[in-house]
């Protein structure tokens, strides 16, 4: 069919969503929003995920790990021919920038919402893509492609340290490694090569100059099959762990409108070298007014939704339209700026050990109800954040007039979100957001290390035992409703002067003892910390707390699961543990045992028992969520046991290698 313009239009009835998690979910808003039927795909640990529940259709890929289903091309291929379905969305990551796929997915006669087989392999290969940026005159930094007849550590003395690995294919802080010495160029490049190929199944990488005080800053481009080509201006991503972007705003803090003019024509200009369609990012390190050209993403970014908030676009519909064969719905002209949006991405990782994944339950997901925030979650109450896959749990997206604002907005909703089973970044986001550093605009990549925001939110005395005394008046509350006798006595009532009940609970390393009575009012009588408190109940039940505590009204929510207490009140949430009135007896843990920080897979074991080790020499390598943890010695010593091989799946806290006792 044509349009009103005599265009040729081929209209989109039913789109696979090659991906899943929170982006999976994100497409099917919009396709749903117009019209458009969805298909997932999934592997066994995403059977009961929400975006599979949402789809219209889903097609299990029988396997568990990346390379078994989302990255395994003949598997995805065949799901979109027994689908139905007449176009592909393959959202970011995976087969996104794999150009076998998107040629495969266009020769079976199927849309594919993305830009052409060509570009994305010109630009899939970054050092192709700095070619064709130096020849378009954007400024880039100077790369060597490390190949079988590459002498690297000449190539890096010649680049100068520090230098970046990188992997020349992907994206999203995979496969990448500074290096700031040639003595860890080496295990770099191993480990790089690694991740590499597991996240994008290609292990070609290069090595590029490292610029350790830049800002990351990205231009939003837009191109349609019948020649125009957009930017929507920019969004700047420089807080950042392990070259992950943790938070991202649009506009930058510190881009005026003449770098931005440049920075927007520089991106364009590339787009139109290349006859560049659908979306994708021109991305940029900015130091002062100069900036170099680092990677072009042939994709949707996971930080599109900032652009979408200060531009008032849809990017998947604008996608979703061009490959129907529309002309983009907007001139440059057309695009404005309209007040300020940030994005965090909350991820189910412990900050306090180096942001290690931290899979596991989501007992409690509670979007906040406050400062009209936009959440584009993977997840529900009740999922489980595999080990297998990326450990973002949902991405949190304000606007606002102003930046400070959005800033202090985005954080309560951080801050008032109830988020409970399992350890996440939250905590360090709120404190991000409040620094001074990040509200004066302080944002270059060494944010992190710099400025160094608390990692999680330190719980006061006062705050630990509200908790305390949430949790034993629901505790009673619901013994009551589950007693079948004497449910006509007033609960705590005493024939006798007895002792106080009593409680004890940890939370971290604290211990918190609570004492308790029910007096004759119904009132009761808390005693922590030598501190009494009175406390009436006021309506509670079903987990939902509203609190009297000396004259201060207060509420809360309360979960539990096994001995554990989840509470969410104004401040946050904690978890508490309920120890038994007596200890239990336990076995010691081995001397001189080196544990597993995280679950996940063993990939090498460059020890045996027996071997003389000195500190800091790499003993095995775990892998969890695509990403990889090193386990070194502590001190110099010998390995009397080994309980892992190469394969092996561990669980958090699982044994892995026993030295010696230290005789000191």
């Amino acid at each position: 069919m044509a349009n009103a313009a005599g265009k040729e239009i081929r209209p989109i009835s039913r789109i696979l969503i090659a991906n899943r998690g929170e982006i999976a979910r994100r497409i099917m808003r919009t396709a749903h929003d117009m019209g458009i039927a969805t298909v997932a795909i999934f592997a066994e640990s995403d059977v009961d995920a929400p975006f599979v529940q949402e789809a219209d259709l889903a097609i299990a890929l029988e396997g568990r790990t990346s390379s078994e289903t989302y990255l395994n091309v003949d598997k995805v291929l065949d799901a979109v021919k027994r689908s139905g379905a007449d176009a592909v969305h393959p959202g970011y990551g995976f087969l996104s920038e794999n150009s076998r796929f998107a040629k495969a997915v266009s020769d079976l006669g199927i849309a594919w919402i993305g830009p052409s087989t060509a570009a994305i392999e010109q630009m899939g290969d970054k050092l192709a893509a700095k070619r064709v940026m130096q020849e378009a005159g954007v400024p880039t930094l100077p790369a060597v492609e490390i190949n079988p007849g590459c002498d690297v550590n000449a190539a890096a003395m010649e680049i100068g340290y520090p230098v970046l690995v990188k992997a020349a294919a992907g994206g999203g802080g995979k496969g990448m490694r500074v290096v700031e010495d040639a003595n860890e160029l080496d295990e770099a490049i191993a480990g790089a090569r690694r991740e590499a190929s597991a996240s994008f199944g290609d292990e070609t990488l290069f090595l590029e100059r490292w610029l350790t005080e830049s800002r990351h800053v990205e231009i939003q481009i837009l191109g349609d099959r019948h020649g125009n080509q957009v930017h929507c201006f920019e969004r700047e991503c420089s807080i950042q762990r392990r070259h992950q972007k943790i938070i991202e705003e649009a506009p930058s803090p510190v881009v005026t409108a003449e770098i931005r003019n440049k920075m927007g024509d520089a991106a364009v200009a590339a787009a139109r070298k290349i006859g560049y369609t659908s979306a994708g990012t021109v991305e940029f390190l900015l130091v002062g007014d100069k900036f170099w050209f680092l990677e072009v993403n042939t994709r949707l970014q996971v930080e599109h939704p900032v652009t979408e908030e200060i531009t008032g676009l849809d990017l998947v519909r604008e996608q979703i339209r061009i490959a129907e064969g529309e002309e983009l719905s907007f001139t440059q002209d057309e695009l404005s700026i309209s007040g300020h949006a940030i994005e965090a991405r909350l991820y189910a990782e412990d900050p306090d050990n180096d942001f290690l994944p931290a899979p596991g339950k989501v007992v409690v997901w509670e979007p906040s109800q406050v400062g009209n925030a936009r959440f584009d979650s993977g997840v529900e109450s009740g999922c489980e954040v595999s080990s297998e896959f990326d450990p973002m749990i949902a991405k949190i997206i304000v606007h606002a007039p102003t930046r400070r604002e959005a800033a202090g907005r985005l954080a309560r909703v951080l801050e008032t979100t109830n988020i409970q089973g399992l350890k996440t970044n939250r905590d360090f986001l709120v404190s991000t957001l409040r620094t001074p550093e990040y509200l004066a605009g302080d944002t270059t990549t060494d944010f992190i290390e710099r400025v160094n925001p608390d990692r999680t939110k330190q719980v006061s005395r006062e705050e630990l035992a509200t908790a305390a005394i949430a949790v034993v008046v629901e505790s009673r509350t619901r013994r009551r409703a589950a007693a079948n006798v004497l449910t006509a006595v007033q609960g705590g009532w005493r024939n006798s002067r007895m002792p106080l009940e009593r409680v004890r609970f940890r939370m971290r390393d604290e211990i918190l003892i609570i004492e308790y009575e029910v007096l004759r009012d119904g009132r009761l009588r808390f005693v922590v910390d030598e501190c009494e408190s009175l406390v009436i109940d006021h309506n509670s039940g079903d987990g939902d707390l509203d609190l009297e505590i000396n004259g201060s009204r207060i509420g809360l929510s309360i979960v539990s699961e096994g001995d554990s207490w989840f509470v969410h009140g104004p401040g946050g949430d904690c978890e508490l543990i309920e120890l038994p009135r007596f200890p239990l007896p336990g076995a010691d843990g081995s001397k001189g045992g080196l544990t597993a920080p995280m679950p996940g897979a063993v990939i090498s074991v460059n020890v045996n028992a027996g071997d003389e080790v000195s500190q800091g020499q790499v003993l095995l390598i775990l892998e969890a969520m695509k990403m990889e943890h090193r386990i070194v010695s502590p001190r110099d010593g010998k390995v009397k046991e080994v309980h892992v091989v190469q394969g092996d799946q561990v669980d958090n806290g699982a044994l892995l290698v026993v030295l010696d006792e230290d005789e000191d």
